[in-house]
């Protein structure tokens, strides 16, 4: 008889935002008045729609796809030559990293690769996370059976290595007194929305040579940097191309949350026991995937033209603005704020002792606004509260109306 794979069933509740999304469909369905009034400001999707550059080389590349001359099918293996060479002059060489265009996977989505990386490494890795920290770091590997067994209690599993984030250390965490043998690190930060300086990552890259670890470093928000001495990539730190591997995104860059596109990098020289982790990437990533669409990786690679760049940046901007305005009517309202000056995530303590959760249920039967509860993204989370200013203009201003006024005032 088959057997299941029976980590999923150690697995606590479903997925963080599959949660919310039932909550908000339960309130909207008992409320049907006031459904049409909520405003979201839970989930990290972008609103405004791609820019002109992005859809004009979208449009041509369907045309392409019509035409006997120039109809694409499978994509190579690692991705189009012309997309790979984009990223490694603009986000890397420009920036004084040396990564090569063979060393990029192009895929579709930071959040499938940062699921998929464990597929190269042994069960018995030991894993430390960042708390609060992006559930699918911690979730896909308990899938895995890489984590051990999960605590209700202390809502901890027992064989990860837990870093606690918190405003007594600015939310950069520390190095753990457990070594372990994979570190997932992610900034700018998500959920708190908090940076580190380079300083502060070379600290990292150091301590994994040292060690014998591998970094797993998430660089999805890098493009909302405007803060000088933030590294946009942790190859710009001494060494890191023997320990880290990174993962970026094109959907909070550029929009590309509906359209999905992303990469890993996997320097050559990251081995363990004389075999390149680029080797078996490399394998997995022409076993088990069939490339991005030619459509997304020609669109992909307009983000780097001349307009492209100048018009994400716009919008980049627009979110932004968002963000002080989140920073700003929370502050009115008197409430302690981190984050949203690199990022686009604004992280609150709740106010009067409440949950989280507590907190969730207030906004949105009170003031009809979604946020995402902090103790979501780990136990270190309890007590605080994520924001994104993804959202519309209109709807961001509206929020803090209401938030200011302290009642529903709809």
């Amino acid at each position: 008889m088959f057997k299941i794979n029976d980590n999923y069933l150690k697995l606590p509740g479903s997925y963080l935002f599959s949660t919310i999304a039932k909550k908000v469909e339960a309130y909207s369905e008992a409320n049907p008045g006031k459904a049409g009034n909520i405003i979201r400001l839970g989930i990290g999707d972008v609103t405004l729609p791609l820019s002109k550059a992005i859809i004009e080389r979208l449009h041509s590349a369907v045309d392409e796809m019509s035409k006997k001359e120039t109809f694409k099918g499978y994509a190579p293996e690692l991705g189009y030559e012309f997309l790979r060479t984009a990223i490694s002059v603009n986000d890397y060489k420009n920036r004084g990293c040396s990564i090569e265009e063979d060393e990029i996977f192009i895929s579709d989505g930071a959040k499938s690769d940062s699921g998929n990386i464990g597929d190269i490494f042994a069960q018995d890795n030991k894993i430390a996370v960042c708390d609060p920290v992006y559930p699918v770091y911690v979730d896909t590997n308990a899938m895995a059976g890489r984590t051990g067994v999960y605590n209700p209690a202390t809502e901890k599993w027992s064989d990860v290595i837990y870093m606690p984030c918190t405003k007594e250390n600015n939310f950069c965490p520390e190095i753990p007194a457990e070594t372990p043998d994979i570190i997932y690190l992610c900034f700018p930060n998500n959920p708190t929305g908090t940076t580190i300086t380079k300083e502060q990552l070379q600290v990292w890259v150091d301590y994994a040579l040292k060690s014998g670890a591998v970094i797993i470093y998430d660089a999805a928000y890098e493009a909302y940097i405007s803060t000088p001495g933030v590294p946009h990539s942790i190859y710009e730190c001494e060494g890191a191309k023997a320990c880290a591997i990174e993962l970026r995104s094109f959907s909070k860059n550029a929009g590309f949350t509906g359209t999905r596109l992303g990469f890993t990098v996997i320097p050559k020289e990251l081995e363990c026991g004389g075999v390149t982790l680029h080797s078996l990437w490399a394998r997995r990533h022409g076993t088990k995937f069939n490339g991005a669409p030619y459509i997304i990786q020609a669109a992909g690679a307009a983000v780097y033209t001349e307009e492209g760049r100048r018009q994400t940046g716009e919008q980049i901007a627009y979110y932004m603005n968002n963000a002080k305005i989140i920073r700003e009517g929370l502050e009115a309202a008197g409430y302690e704020i981190y984050g949203g000056t690199d990022a686009p995530y604004i992280w609150l303590k709740t106010p009067d002792n409440m949950t989280s959760w507590e907190f969730f249920d207030y906004l949105l039967e009170n003031l009809n606004i979604v946020g995402t509860p902090g103790s979501g993204f780990g136990p270190s989370g309890e007590g605080y509260f994520r924001l994104t200013a993804f959202g519309s203009l209109e709807n961001t201003k509206k929020a803090m109306e209401r938030i200011k006024a302290g009642d529903a005032n709809i």
